[in-house]
């Protein structure tokens, strides 16, 4: 390997990591302790909302600072957990006058606002099932994913309104109630259906008794991208809570009392699980930022906020990376105790950067929409190989199999073996279902085994490594190469910022590399670099591996949550169907 073993973090103090050390911790380990940590409600009925927000609100926790709004203007507002306690029992309320039942649907269409945030709890007080949608979609993925929701209720803007979901009304008999955030003006008579988000909460009553949901109701429904074909929609329950609250202590070190930082949209599964619920859940202080990235901006939130726990994307480190070795100038970060990434997997290089930038290590871990929460991951306790995903949670059974076709999986033990990553079925916040696609989710198992779709590879000392997913796996002469790690190589290179690559045909290979690369800024397109470049992965990789060709990028297709789509890249290359685009980040294409 390239890059040395990082050591453990030294503990700051007398202070003990969430996870104090990982082999007596996993021994030990039972989901029946993980739920000991949250309070439920009477009769054993457990609702994330209660979890999230009220428990503490009536508790201890009334006046500490819940939520800190960032607005992109400069502005700034302030959620105590009561405040949080009285706003989301107003939505619950305005649900239930509205005539919206426990179990039915309701959407958001919103950025990063304080009323996205307050819809959600709101939503799941009130017994609901709370789906989250990027602000930036167009018409037509959110007509395919409210519309298949079943969707009673979609909170948005008078700006979104107009431009995402008028045009598509008539289509979504289902949906009975817009509620515009920031007012209705222009709007009177246009559309019964358009409700003053504002006014109406205004006029409810604070209180709210907490609807009291079983362990095994469904709470939300988050669509991801397929293939090909239209997006899928993982249902999960109210159970997952358990498992964001104890994958928060335990793989982002998060306390009571934190300031915590996740920069992702909640229109995608870590801005809910984490950046939403775990924080919550635990007692933290959860910042949002309104604004895009934009690396000044970042570093003032972190030393300004006194952020204690960061939580981000690859794209956005990999961004800061082409700023240089010391990004932030002469800032220092003396709150910043933890760092981590997710996504897709974090190359080693960059794992390695943020020592020299922050003083500290990104975290790199695992896990899918369908696993609801972190599954594998680097703990502060714990030496991080880079590159690596890390180890399996405390109560997570992980394991490198290979199907049989007869019902049956067999685990491949020898070390640095590729195989598919395989999760014992069973945690908490495992999906419950694929929406109105019980074939295709039934064929997620095999053997009492969740079959993620990943290949991956375990070594000698339990560490995963990610290989790629089972289709953009490259086959060429006999080898099987990880885009992964042929993109990592790359990467190593001065001059390189981001990469991906492809497998192409070939008659004689079968397939061959072509990567996909953006440089870093001031580095100019030419052919001495591009071979420099092919001469660097062929030193690293060696000829069997190493790309055969070198193309030129401004910019790389990726996913919202940060994901390269090399399918993308593929179909585009060999002329294909591009399947389905609506997550498709909107820079690149």
């Amino acid at each position: 390997m390239p890059f040395a073993t990082i050591r453990k973090l030294p503990a700051a103090g007398e202070r003990q990591p969430g996870l104090p050390e990982y082999e007596t911790s996993r021994r030990g380990f039972r989901w029946e302790q993980a739920r000991r940590e949250l309070s439920f409600l009477p009769g054993g009925a457990l609702n994330i909302a209660h979890e999230a927000v009220v428990r503490h609100a009536r508790g201890g926790r009334g006046g500490q600072l819940a939520l800190r709004w960032l607005g992109k203007d400069g502005a700034c507002r302030d959620f105590s957990y009561r405040d949080l306690d009285e706003a989301t029992g107003r939505f619950a309320n305005l649900l239930r006058r509205l005539g919206i039942g426990r179990g039915e649907a309701v959407f958001s269409l919103l950025g990063r606002q304080p009323a996205l945030y307050i819809a959600a709890l709101g939503a799941l007080r009130a017994g609901c099932v709370f789906s989250p949608l990027f602000a930036a979609f167009g018409p037509e993925p959110v007509l395919a994913r409210v519309s298949r929701g079943h969707g009673r209720v979609l909170v948005t803007t008078e700006a979104l309104y107009r431009k995402k979901v008028a045009p598509i009304m008539d289509r979504l008999p289902e949906l009975r109630h817009i509620l515009l955030v920031g007012g209705v003006a222009g709007n009177e008579g246009e559309e019964s259906r358009l409700i003053d988000h504002d006014a109406a909460l205004a006029r409810e009553d604070a209180h709210f008794e907490t609807a009291a949901t079983q362990p095994q109701e469904p709470a939300l429904l988050h669509f991801t991208s397929g293939t090909t074909g239209r997006p899928k929609g993982a249902i999960h329950v109210h159970e997952a809570v358990v498992a964001h609250h104890i994958t928060g202590r335990y793989a982002l070190d998060l306390r009571a009392g934190d300031v915590f930082w996740c920069t992702a949209d909640p229109g995608w599964v870590t801005g809910t699980s984490y950046g939403i619920i775990a924080p919550l859940s635990i007692g933290a202080t959860l910042i949002v930022d309104e604004a895009e990235y934009e690396p000044e901006r970042w570093f003032d939130i972190l030393t300004r906020e006194r952020v204690n726990v960061w939580y981000t994307a690859p794209t956005a480190i990999r961004m800061m990376m082409k700023l240089g070795a010391k990004p932030a100038g002469g800032r220092t970060f003396p709150d910043l105790r933890f760092m981590a990434s997710v996504g897709e997997p974090l190359n080693p290089e960059a794992v390695v950067w943020g020592l020299g930038a922050f003083g500290l290590p990104f975290h790199d871990n695992w896990w899918q929409t369908e696993t609801g929460g972190i599954m594998i991951a680097n703990y502060a306790s714990m030496d991080i190989k880079p590159g690596s995903m890390g180890r399996p949670l405390p109560g997570i059974e992980a394991a490198i199999v290979t199907r049989s076709g007869d019902g049956h999986v067999a685990e491949l033990n020898a070390p640095d073996t590729i195989g598919e990553l395989a999760l014992r079925a069973g945690w908490p916040s495992m999906f419950r279902g694929y929406l109105e696609e019980d074939e295709r989710y039934r064929k997620c198992f095999d053997d009492g085994w969740y079959l993620t779709g990943d290949l991956a590879t375990r070594d000698a000392d339990g560490y995963f490594w990610f290989v790629g997913r089972s289709d953009d796996v490259i086959k060429s002469a006999g080898h099987l190469i990880g885009p992964f790690e042929v993109e990592s190589a790359l990467m190593e290179h001065d001059a390189v910022a981001e990469a991906a690559v492809i497998g192409l045909p070939d008659a004689i290979a079968g397939e061959i590399v072509k990567a996909y690369v953006v440089l870093k800024a001031g580095r100019l397109e030419d052919d001495a670099l591009r071979k420099d470049i092919l001469a660097h992965a062929r030193r690293r990789l060696g000829p069997a591996v190493a790309p055969r060709e070198v193309m030129f990028r401004r910019d790389l297709p990726r996913t919202r949550s940060g994901k390269i789509m090399r399918r993308l890249l593929k179909a585009r290359e060999l002329g294909l169907p591009e399947g389905d685009l609506s997550t498709l980040e909107g820079g690149a294409t």
